[in-house]
C-alpha cells in the first residue's frame, strides 16, 4: 500500500525548515518495520504544495509506523502543513 500526504507551505521563507523536518521524518519512518520507501516532491505548478509519498508492506505496518513516538516527534513540524484529505491507497 502507499500513502500520499499533500502539504501546503504558503510562506517561501518557511520552506528550508520544512524540507529539513521532512527529511528527518523520512529518516524516522525509514526505521519502522514494514517501511519500503518514501520521497518528498514539490509541485511544478504550485510551488507551495508538496507531496510526501510512502510505500509500506501493509496498512498495519503503516499505522504502527505512524504511531511510533519517534515518528510523532519528527512528524509534528511536517504534519502541521498537511491537507485534510484521504491519502492511503491499497494496491493489488
Amino acid at each position: 500500500m502507499f500513502a500520499v500526504t499533500r502539504l501546503l507551505v504558503p510562506d517561501e521563507a518557511a520552506v528550508p525548515a520544512f524540507l529539513t523536518a521532512a527529511g528527518e521524518l523520512l529518516a524516522a519512518l525509514g526505521e519502522r518495520p514494514g517501511f519500503v520507501r518514501g520521497e518528498l516532491g514539490r509541485s511544478a505548478d504550485a510551488p507551495q504544495l508538496f507531496a510526501l509519498c510512502t510505500t509500506w508492506d501493509g496498512v498495519g505496518a503503516y499505522r504502527r509506523g505512524l504511531s511510533a513516538a519517534e515518528v510523532k516527534i519528527a512528524g509534528a513540524p511536517v504534519w502541521v502543513h498537511a491537507l485534510d484529505e484521504p491519502g492511503v491507497y491499497l494496491t493489488d
